[in-house]
């Protein structure tokens, strides 16, 4: 029997409520919605555990609440429903930041068993942040400043915020341009050339306090992008 709470964004009844009753048969606590507006509502706002996005919805997309969610919940668990089986589209959500992507017409046992796996890669997914230890100091990211030991403070803007909670949010791995393009600024990364990241790192390193020789809380990886460091 599966445990959690489930957010189901669908807006056909009748797939809507098939999810519903297996979601619940099968244990899980459901909570639903029936269009983009109100299911990105409870999406940034509910607590759940894993959300089931249909892709074309009416008012706003399941590609418009899934980049909501993941600027809002970088680390929650995603799965896309969807009649479109496109490349393109599962790429587009994929690169959204979605865990799995579940073309439709889908059976049951292949939802449950799609929702269970992800689930069970979720406890050891890297969990959201609200504070950030760093040498002499700390980052508040509700308060969007660093705070020193010595009384010194950095404000930092929405943007640099973000891209500091995504570091935060998978400390210890190298993640490359294309995630943060995607993941962050919520763009499709392919042929973009940009200096963006550079320059939003620079400022972050500034702000740290991490420019004196060798960085050492925000680490260039060579041939594969920035990597926050592990806090010992």
């Amino acid at each position: 029997m599966g445990t959690g709470r489930v957010l189901t964004v669908e807006d056909d009844a009748a797939i809507r409520r098939g999810i519903v009753d297996a979601l619940t048969f099968a244990g899980y606590e459901v909570i639903e919605a029936a269009d983009g507006t109100s299911g990105c509502r409870a999406a940034v706002s509910r607590e759940y555990d894993l959300l089931l996005l249909d892709m074309v919805l009416p008012g706003k997309s399941g590609l418009d609440i899934l980049r909501e969610v993941r600027n809002a919940r970088p680390t929650l668990p995603v799965i896309i429903l969807s009649a479109r089986g496109e490349e393109r589209d599962r790429v587009a959500g994929l690169k959204g930041g979605a865990d799995d992507y579940v073309v439709k017409p889908f059976s049951v046992d292949e939802l449950l068993a799609r929702v269970e796996a992800v689930l069970r890669r979720s406890p050891g997914r890297p969990t959201d942040v609200s504070e950030l230890p760093i040498r002499g100091g700390c980052v508040d990211f509700a308060r969007c400043e660093v705070r020193f030991e010595d009384g010194g403070r950095e404000e930092l803007s929405d943007r640099e915020r973000a891209l500091l909670r995504y570091f935060a949010c998978h400390a210890g791995r190298a993640i490359d341009r294309d995630e943060l393009l995607a993941n962050v600024w919520q763009i499709d990364a392919r042929g973009v050339t940009t200096r963006t990241i550079d320059m939003h790192v620079a400022r972050l390193r500034a702000k740290l306090r991490d420019t004196d020789g060798e960085p050492r809380v925000l680490l260039t990886v060579r041939g594969k992008g920035y990597m926050l460091a592990r806090v010992s």
